[in-house]
């Protein structure tokens, strides 16, 4: 099951904290977006022959031209993304690490034996197995975003806790990503699929974390022991125990602690040397990003330094990199226009007494005809 299964046990128990929208409801947001995940979506999608973009020299290119056009794409729609990216992983993670290193050294056996059959089925699908972010991947990404004009934060630990770090403090509206560990580090509304290929014509999933404790009755606290039981990249969970029975579990007896001193050690084993402990530690107090000291800046795009980066050294379409930079500066100047609800606040309730109430300022004033009473907001 995993966290990954986490967004269907979700829409099963708590319905109303998912909603479905389109790219452009998120205009003049600003959105945390899991760069890792994204590079790697791209070196999986963006590929031809069933292989991944090479330039004349044999170099990788997928990763940037997925990173180029998907964030263009974004910009676009008057959104403005900052990237943050993976930094060390946790200790704790170095069980999953080594469980991955063991699944690609089976999936290269099993890629040669394809290839010796000519398999291109199995092929493809081996190939993908093996893919994997690299140093140089991040490097090269870091490098384009910086000559897009786009901010990115290296994280010091794992990104999707700096993601929504950033959200807590109000630096962002939200992370955009696909892993839905975000909610259990605590972000208060995950994106899925907006980093997603147009051609699949994905809605954006919003999920509200609020809305998930509140109708799933649990406390946060709870809610990562939950995603604990499901499975996690930090430790080990019980086998056998799927998702209903591992909610029903945590609605019983409320913590991990209760639920081994009760749990049926006949029909479940329990992991040897169980660290949940530190697992729900990592969740509640992670290594993060200090985001209120974090300034977000989005600057015009450099055309000619974009040119000779994507086009004089990885063979892109010069044409193509700047119709995709003057699309950057076009954007750039139109989204300037923030959105009404993150320009005003509402302070006080609805009356009917005759006090005069302070009139909102700029291009809303003809608009507004409430009596509430409002304030300037961030």
């Amino acid at each position: 099951m995993g966290i990954q299964g986490l967004a269907k046990l979700i829409g099963d128990v708590a319905p109303a904290a998912v909603k479905e929208q389109q790219m452009k409801s998120y205009f003049g947001r600003k959105v945390a977006i899991d760069a890792s995940m994204s590079i790697y979506q791209f070196l999986i999608a963006v590929r031809q022959d069933g292989n991944v973009l090479q330039s004349e020299d044999g170099e990788t290119t997928s990763h940037l031209m997925g990173m180029f056009y998907r964030t263009i794409r974004i910009i676009e729609n008057g959104i403005k993304p900052v990237y943050v990216f993976d930094g060390k992983p946790p200790q704790l993670k170095a069980g999953e690490l080594s469980k991955r290193s063991e699944r690609r050294a089976e999936a290269e056996k099993q890629l040669a034996n394809a290839q010796e059959t000519g398999d291109t089925e199995n092929i493809e699908r081996f190939n993908k197995r093996l893919v994997k972010v690299t140093q140089q991947h991040n490097d090269e990404c870091k490098r384009l975003l910086r000559l897009m004009g786009v901010p990115y934060i290296e994280a010091p630990c794992e990104a999707e806790a700096s993601c929504a770090a950033l959200v807590k403090a109000g630096k962002v509206y939200a992370v955009a990503t696909e892993d839905m560990d975000a909610l259990t580090f605590g972000t208060s509304i995950l994106l899925r699929h907006m980093t997603a290929s147009e051609a699949k014509k994905l809605p954006i999933q919003e999920f509200h974390l609020n809305k998930v404790l509140q109708e799933a009755g649990l406390t946060q606290e709870q809610f990562v022991d939950l995603c604990i039981l499901l499975g996690s990249d930090y430790c080990e969970s019980i086998r056998g125990i799927g998702p209903k029975r591992a909610i029903d579990l945590i609605r019983q007896h409320k913590s991990i602690e209760e639920i081994v001193k009760h749990i049926d050690t006949s029909k479940y084993t329990l992991p040897e040397d169980w660290m949940y402990k530190e697992a729900r530690q990592l969740f509640l107090e992670p290594e993060v990003v200090q985001a209120e000291s974090v300034e977000l800046k989005w600057t015009e795009p450099d055309e000619e330094q974009l040119v000779a980066f994507m086009c004089g050294e990885k063979q892109f379409s010069e044409d193509r990199i700047r119709s995709g930079a003057k699309k950057l500066q076009k954007s750039r100047q139109g989204s300037t226009q923030g959105r009404l609800d993150d320009f005003f606040k509402v302070t006080g309730t609805l009356t009917s007494g005759k006090r005069k109430e302070p009139e909102p300022k700029g291009s809303a004033k003809k608009k507004s005809k409430s009596a509430s009473s409002w304030k300037m907001g961030k």
